[in-house]
């Protein structure tokens, strides 16, 4: 039985959510609503029919691109840009804060900072930011020397453009020339150029439509690159090509025919060998090639198997393989270059049914473990003779540990990453034999106080409705107290086998610092608990990923840190759909959603083959083609499932020419849930005309979207400063 104070404490809720609901009717009532036209398409398979009212938003690359825009481009242009000026309205009175927000962020950014130089083949590697610049410079010296060498002057080759990304950068064997990526579209589809660092001289040759990289081999004339489906976008071919030659006259060494797979290229640790991966959600599949013999032929590791999933890198006379075979939760194995197929795989690390085995790296003495255990990442150290064998400790409750940037064979310097919700991203170098540890680099959080004392971090546990628990971290600013008026933000993402790592975020202290608390939900789909996470978090399980998130949600309430008049959830991409698929399905728990670049018209998309990544995901979320699999992901896909009922407050974000989502999931859904919605709640959808999945390239520019978010939630809770 509820308590009398329990019953007057919702009362009062209830009455200060009316009037929020009140204020906000009268606050933006005179402001227009922007209307899609309905245009009904009929879209039949299986002997079902949906009706799409909004299915003409969607626009072709041709459209897109076209000079003069036709009839139904001018109309989504038109549309878009109404929604654009609508948030422009509705946040108006909110500017000031929206601006004292964004300075207070990036504010708290080093403006001239540096990273952790890397070394490798005699010279150190480090990009740095100078003061007033969006993008970075990219440089190195050589060991012994402080001559720095610009490589890559990012502000410089960003004026002009409105997005500007540099992809992937490699350096010949012999140090003297430099292959570079640039996508100035935000397609993710980059041109390759050539540089000699020795004169400073763009060389002539220039490779267009690829993946964003390339592989040299050791004969410093030859390069490996991927090449992209136009119109799919995924990475289908691998081509050789020599300097000096036509990107016409390059040789096709390798082509991925299967729709579901992708391929990319990459040299191994000991620069031996040239290898060509190709892989999909169940599968993949290795070829090698001695790097110092380019024009040689591709051999096979182990050919592709489904339900067989392996990584491969070389130390020795052996291949060192990470893989799933007889081993749910991963396991480590080697094999000899010259007899690399399964049937000569032998155990390294053996599969343990309480550890993931994430990733591993290869020196002359010691094996260097990333395991998770528990839902937290941990780093194991060994000798080959197994005379050391330990972990690292860290004493945070919840954490984010990771080796990085180890090119380097012969040494016993171990370098990795360590973050945690209230410690900022920290590089250590780590003598393995001694246990002797120093401090490289955390990152500086300036224009502040900022101390981690000052902040408190959190684990908790959720019970799922089967009964699983489901690991919550939080963070929160000493001081703030756990009551049914606190405001807290929850966020997840589920999907992939990515986990949500619980990590610094310097921005959230605008958020922390006004009272709010930030909890992040691990629910399956991700791979925090192991591979089982995972797998009962997709196909025909991937509800759990929604119910884990609406739990986690109740238990928060029910533990008195916030109430559903206070409760706001994020996610993004397939965290956008998860965002999607809770709002239909528990739109009472949430104040407010923020659904960022959302994956929400399931069913549609998936059914058509032509879109960027469709074919590569059917072992993620079914292929509807097939009934099963259709009738399951048409119960929970967020476009065909919003009702004519009480919505929350939504902000949607997008952008034009994201490849990975197309903009029109996010439009369509926020029509349709302007038509049905019950309420006088606010959707407001922000569209970039300029950006594509990842938002806007510039170092500052992408905060200008935060400060757009946290304006969002802050005005809920009546904040104006």
């Amino acid at each position: 039985m509820k308590s009398p104070f329990f019953i007057v404490s919702l009362l009062l809720l209830l009455t200060v959510s009316c009037k929020k609901s009140e204020e906000s009717k009268s606050k933006f009532s005179e402001i227009p609503v922007p209307e899609a036209k309905m245009i009904p398409e009929e879209l039949t398979i299986h002997n079902d029919t949906r009706i799409d009212n909004y299915f003409w938003i969607r626009l072709s690359d041709a459209q897109k691109n076209a000079e003069t825009p036709d009839a139904q481009t001018q109309d989504v242009l038109d549309y878009l840009n109404a929604e654009n000026k609508y948030l422009e309205e509705v946040m108006k009175p909110q500017q000031a804060l929206k601006d004292t927000l964004y300075k207070e962020i990036v504010g708290r950014i080093k403006k001239d900072d540096q990273s952790v130089p890397v070394k490798d083949n005699g010279y150190t590697y480090y990009s740095r930011y100078e003061e007033g610049k969006d993008y970075p410079f990219y440089c190195r010296k050589k060991i012994g020397t402080e001559d720095e060498e610009i490589m890559l002057n990012g502000p410089e080759m960003a004026q002009g453009y409105a997005y500007f990304g540099i992809g992937g950068r490699s350096v010949s064997k012999d140090n003297k020339l430099l292959v570079y990526g640039l996508d100035t579209i935000s397609r993710r589809q980059y041109t390759l150029y050539f540089k000699n660092l020795e004169t400073g001289e763009i060389l002539p040759d220039k490779l267009s439509n690829t993946g964003g990289g390339a592989t040299w081999a050791n004969d410093n004339k030859t390069v490996f690159y991927t090449t992209k489906d136009p119109q799919t976008l995924r990475q289908n071919k691998i081509y050789r090509h020599v300097l000096g030659t036509e990107q016409s006259e390059d040789v096709l060494v390798f082509e991925e025919k299967d729709e579901t797979f992708n391929t990319y290229v990459y040299k191994t640790k000991s620069k031996a060998y040239i290898i060509i991966g190709s892989s999909q959600t169940l599968s993949s599949e290795y070829r090698f090639l001695d790097a110092d013999k380019p024009e040689g032929t591709f051999k096979i590791i182990q050919p592709r198997e489904r339900n067989l999933e392996y990584s491969v890198d070389h130390y020795g006379n052996d291949f060192y393989i990470r893989t799933n075979l007889d081993a749910k939760n991963f396991r480590l194995v080697k094999a000899p270059v010259t007899a690399s197929a399964k049937e000569n795989w032998t155990d390294v690390i053996a599969h343990r049914e309480d550890i993931f085995l994430q990733d591993y790296d290869l020196f002359k003495n010691h094996l260097v473990l990333t395991e998770r255990r528990n839902g937290l990442r941990e780093i194991r150290i060994m000798t080959w003779d197994r005379s050391l064998d330990y972990y690292l400790e860290f004493n945070d409750p919840s954490y984010v540990t990771f080796t990085t940037a180890n090119l380097d064979f012969d040494t016993n310097l171990l370098r990795y990453g360590y973050i945690s919700l209230t410690t900022p991203v920290s590089t250590y170098e780590y003598n393995m034999d001694t246990k002797e540890q120093t401090l490289l680099k955390q990152q500086e959080v300036v224009g502040g106080d900022f101390s981690p004392e000052n902040y408190v971090s959190e684990r908790l546990f959720a019970t799922a409705t089967d009964g699983t628990r489901i690991p919550i971290s939080l963070v929160y600013k000493k001081g703030t107290k756990k009551a049914a008026s606190t405001p807290l933000l929850l966020y997840s993402y589920g999907s992939y086998g990515n986990s949500t790592e619980p990590v610094f975020d310097a921005s959230r202290l605008s958020l922390l610092d006004r009272g709010f608390v930030y909890a992040m939900a691990h629910i399956r789909g991700g791979q925090e608990m192991g591979r089982d996470w995972y797998e009962n978090g997709k196909l025909l399980k991937k509800k759990n990923t929604f119910t884990d998130f609406i739990n986690c949600g109740e238990h928060l309430v029910n533990e008195g840190y916030t109430s559903p008049q206070h409760m706001y959830a994020m996610g993004g991409s397939a965290g956008g759909l998860l965002m999607g698929a809770v709002v239909n399905m528990k739109p009472e728990l949430w104040n407010g959603i923020i659904a960022a670049v959302p994956f929400v018209d399931v069913v549609t998309t998936m059914l058509d083959e032509s879109i960027p990544l469709t074919t590569g995901e059917f072992d993620e979320w079914g292929n509807p083609k097939v009934k099963e699999y259709y009738d399951y992901m048409k119960s929970y896909s967020p476009y065909d499932n919003v009702e004519a009922k009480a919505y929350p407050n939504i902000l949607v974000t997008t952008g034009f020419w994201d490849s990975q989502v197309q903009y029109w999931e996010p439009a369509k859904w926020v029509a349709k849930l302007r038509e049905l919605k019950t309420d006088d709640n606010l959707i407001l959808m922000d569209c970039n005309m300029e950006t594509g999945h990842g938002g806007a390239s510039g170092r500052f520019e992408r905060y200008k979207r935060t400060a757009l978010m946290y304006t969002f939630m802050l005005d809920l809770e009546g904040r104006t400063q």
